[in-house]
């Protein structure tokens, strides 16, 4: 199982949120570049980089350290935030290795079909996120109605290989991760990324036994709860 060690970034710095809330941020960088050289230096396989500025805005914001992370190291990046549009997308996957899209492939999928056709699937990765059991869009800040199972049928069909699923009633908590969630997915054919809660040796171990592929961690790498090297090990 592969861990992505995460950078979120506000105005050009490194930061988490806490169940995707912006009025509580920690900001724990001014250089985020230099973060992802430590994750490098660590045994990182991937970085997983939000432009949480982005998010909020529906455009790209932090492009510049955006750009500074993916030419600081030499490992595959994967960029998420404000990808509302093939030409955006086209901008960060000059730097990046895959793109996220969240919002667009609920709202807008012939977008996300006009994204998959010109890029191809191994340079999108889907993003699910759940707020009160529903998906949520627009940076967290607003639920859809829409059913996991339709969710996943409309994704399948569109071709969609890699999907990042996070429960936001547990992001930031280091609470451990939602495995039903994850396995729920898993079941459906997806290569599965966990995002919200990871923070142990043992959550990493518990999605491990599961199937799952990846696991997203961020405050806990911040707070010192769980190393890097450990995680990866544990997911090995």
């Amino acid at each position: 199982m592969r861990i992505y060690p995460a950078i979120d970034l506000i105005d050009g710095k490194a930061v988490r949120l806490e169940r995707g809330d912006y009025a509580k941020k920690t900001e724990y960088s001014t250089e985020p570049a230099e973060v992802a050289k430590d994750f490098a230096a660590e045994g990182a396989e991937y970085i997983h980089v939000v432009d949480l500025d982005g998010a909020k805005a529906k455009k790209a914001v932090n492009l510049e350290a955006v750009r500074a992370i993916c030419e600081s190291v030499d490992i595959p990046i994967q960029v998420g935030g404000g990808i509302r549009s093939a030409e955006s997308a086209k901008v960060l996957l000059d730097y990046a290795d895959r793109i996220i899209i969240g919002t667009v492939a609920i709202t807008e999928p012939e977008t996300l079909k006009g994204m998959l056709d010109k890029f191809g699937p191994e340079r999108v990765v889907v993003s699910v996120d759940y707020k009160a059991g529903k998906p949520a869009v627009n940076g967290w800040l607003e639920e859809v109605e829409l059913t996991t199972e339709a969710l996943q049928a409309r994704l399948s069909g569109l071709g969609i290989r890699v999907v990042i699923v996070t429960d936001t009633a547990l992001d930031g908590l280091m609470g451990g991760p939602n495995v039903l969630l994850m396995k729920q997915w898993s079941e459906a054919g997806f290569e599965v990324i966990c995002a919200g809660g990871v923070a142990s040796r043992q959550d990493v171990k518990e999605l491990k036994d599961a199937g799952i592929d990846g696991a997203i961690i961020g405050k806990a790498l911040y707070e010192g709860k769980i190393g890097l090297k450990e995680a990866i090990d544990a997911g090995k």
